[in-house]
């Protein structure tokens, strides 16, 4: 679980015991199930990479919208779009161990992006949290400079959204269109 869960939880959950013991039972009954909802969205289970290193796992949880050449700068290379709904474990883990060497944040009129870009033996790769209108809070747990490991927690957007992964030309990529992926453990491509 992550921490921030229960601060979101405890008003909802207090505020429906309260509520069902002044006999306000469809009131009480609702902030309950909203509480237990937001537990239930802040839930953070183990996962376990896969044992090949050469595999790059997703960064999270959600159905792979896009899969699509596209360049970084004059790098060829292909982005993939995981969207996360709110039934998905929205932590955030890292795609392939490495350094993180930059990391931005941009606002948007009706989304935030958090970009982080990782250098690895193979090169470098891009990471995006992307909030959508709703989430709109993206939290990111490292710094520049870090190492991280494959399958590491990184963070993670409160309420949805999306996160991109942009590999370079020579990763082969495993996944397709509605597929459905899980963090730190599906194989989004490959090392060739």
């Amino acid at each position: 679980m992550v921490k921030d869960g229960y601060k979101f939880a405890a008003a909802p959950l207090i505020l429906g015991i309260g509520a069902l013991g002044l006999h306000w039972s469809v009131l009480g009954g609702f902030l309950i199930f909203l509480g237990a909802f937001v537990l239930f969205f802040f839930r953070d289970p183990d996962r376990t990479a896969p044992v090949d290193p050469s595999v790059i796992v997703s960064p999270a949880d959600g159905r792979v919208m896009v899969v699509v050449a596209e360049s970084l700068g004059s790098v060829p290379g292909h982005r993939i779009s995981v969207f996360l709904s709110i039934f998905d474990v929205h932590v955030n883990r890292t795609p392939v161990t490495g350094r993180i060497t930059r990391i931005e944040y941009r606002t948007g009129k009706f989304y935030g992006a958090m970009r982080g870009r990782a250098s690895t033996e193979q090169g470098d790769i891009v990471f995006k949290q992307i909030a959508g209108w709703v989430a709109r809070r993206i939290l990111c747990w490292k710094s520049v400079g870090d190492s991280v490991t494959r399958g590491e927690r990184v963070g993670m957007i409160r309420f949805g959204s999306r996160v991109d992964v942009w590999l370079p030309e020579r990763a082969e990529i495993l996944v397709r269109p509605g597929q459905h992926v899980a963090s730190g453990s599906s194989a989004l491509a490959r090392w060739q």
